[in-house]
């Protein structure tokens, strides 16, 4: 993540060196620091002739991109520190037609109720690859700090199995209340979470610990998909249009399907992995319509009380995790395969015979070609496609929305409590599930306005001891400002 010298240098004595025993100068830590090589913007001196390669490459992957996430993109995945008046340059020069399609955007503002980090993670998928390519995306954020849990990509994401696994997965590292759509692919999320915490709580049995969001409610993961389609998407997805284009690829042909995701899933999940980190190590930009902490998410999500917020975290035992995990979605089980095991074992095979060449934006529609090729010239000698299908067709069937319903949701579970009738003098709602869904008591309010008089500035007319959260599906700071690049 980006700091400057002095964050970095509090960072280091808050929480990693042992301040009574050793000490570390602003001075001495900025010789440390260039001694590694290791220079600020300014001495890097870029240029536009320096950072124009660079600008290059990455515009064809991200051509939507702006100047505040090329900047990033710069630093995450070039290693360059470049100043956003450069970038704005550059764009000025080369790319003005975008730079007026880019100013034609306005801020759409949502609101949104938190309690603090840990009290809600939203979840939601993604299906605008889902048909055309057979690629599903699910994301979970935690709404109060902007932090994305996970951004996976899978050839569903409907299976109910599949969907909780990437949440136990993450509860074995942390605790959360979640929120989703109202979907049968979550009634594993619901069970497997609301299990998760009746085996930690006695006191919660009879209370489903899930809120469904309809219409329109679940909005911080609606703005992530908002950005992933403004950020991310435009440069995988005209890679994607070429092999449909050319007819090379149908996701509805059993063969190419399983091809196609044996090469472009784990390859397309490293890129949305490295997405999910600049996202979590880039501080937001600053709103001054926000009352929420600001820096960036990681940070605030690791260190909550340096930021003056209450942690909500539950540390939940492997063995209950074990549990929810056997019971609901076993490793086992057919949807965690990438591809059938004997197709696996076959298309590895190939994959050595041709050299075992690293997929990339250039060399993916190759190596998928080779291996089809491979599979072709099988056919011809063993003449097996009847054989194909009644191995392995059960792959796509899997795939299918309706083979979501194969868990249904916990029977006689009470809502938690008031649900959404508790409603601030604003009109919001409140969708955690604090205190059983009654949010702060008056000890945690206490204890979070001494937090916030230590570690934040003093706020103006807070009638409201809930602390609620403003998100916007743009990166703009007004409704009349637009992002001059």
């Amino acid at each position: 993540m980006r700091k400057d010298d002095k964050a970095i240098l509090r960072a280091l004595e808050d929480h990693h060196i042992d301040s009574s025993k050793y000490g570390l100068g602003l001075t001495k830590f900025r010789e440390i620091r260039e001694s590694l090589g290791l220079f600020r913007t300014r001495k890097q001196e870029h240029s536009l002739d320096t950072i124009k390669p660079a600008m290059i490459r990455l515009r064809a992957q991200y051509p939507k991109a702006g100047a505040r996430d090329m900047v990033g993109l710069l630093f995450h995945e070039e290693k360059m520190g470049v100043s956003r008046a450069l970038v704005v340059k550059y764009f000025a020069l080369y790319e003005p037609e975008l730079v007026r399609e880019r100013r034609k955007n306005r801020l759409r503002r949502k609101h949104f109720w938190a309690a603090g980090v840990n009290d809600i993670w939203a979840v939601d998928q993604h299906n605008k690859w889902k048909y055309k390519f057979g690629l599903a995306l699910h994301s979970c954020t935690d709404p109060f700090v902007g932090v994305m849990h996970w951004m996976k990509i899978w050839w569903t994401n409907s299976n109910p199995r599949l969907i909780l696994s990437y949440h136990l997965d993450r509860v074995e590292e942390i605790g959360g209340k979640q929120c989703s759509d109202p979907g049968t692919e979550n009634y594993g999320l619901a069970n497997g979470h609301t299990l998760l915490r009746h085996l930690h709580d006695p006191s919660l049995e009879g209370t489903l610990q899930h809120r469904w969001m309809v219409k329109k409610k679940n909005v911080m993961p609606e703005i992530g998909w908002s950005q992933l389609r403004h950020r991310f998407t435009p440069g995988f997805e005209d890679i994607l249009d070429v092999g449909v284009n050319n007819g090379w690829y149908n996701p509805d042909i059993l063969l190419e399907a399983l091809v196609f995701r044996y090469v472009f899933i784990p390859w397309l999940q490293q890129e949305l992995d490295a997405y999910h980190d600049r996202i979590n190590n880039t501080a937001k930009r600053a709103d001054r319509n926000k009352i929420l902490p600001h820096g960036v998410p990681n940070d605030i999500y690791e260190h909550p009380s340096d930021y003056g917020v209450l942690d909500f975290k539950i540390k939940v035992r492997q063995n209950a995790i074990d549990t929810v995990r056997n019971l609901y979605a076993p490793k086992d089980h057919e949807v965690f395969q990438l591809v059938p095991p004997d197709f696996a074992a076959i298309v590895s095979q190939m994959y050595v015979e041709i050299g075992q060449p690293p997929v990339t934006r250039q060399s993916c529609w190759d190596i998928y070609l080779q291996l089809l090729n491979c599979f072709h010239t099988l056919d011809n000698i063993y003449n097996i496609p009847t054989d194909v299908d009644a191995k392995w067709g059960y792959a796509l069937t899997l795939a299918c929305d309706d083979y979501a319903k194969e868990i249904e949701l916990l029977p006689n579970l009470r809502p938690l409590r008031n649900g959404d009738s508790v409603i601030s003098p604003g009109g919001f709602c409140y969708m955690g599930g604090v205190n059983n869904g009654d949010g702060l008591d008056a000890q945690q309010c206490a204890h979070l306005d001494e937090m916030l008089n230590n570690n934040e500035p003093q706020i103006e007319n807070d009638d409201d001891p809930q602390i609620f959260a403003c998100f916007s599906d743009e990166e703009f700071t007004g409704p009349d400002e637009v992002d001059e690049w």
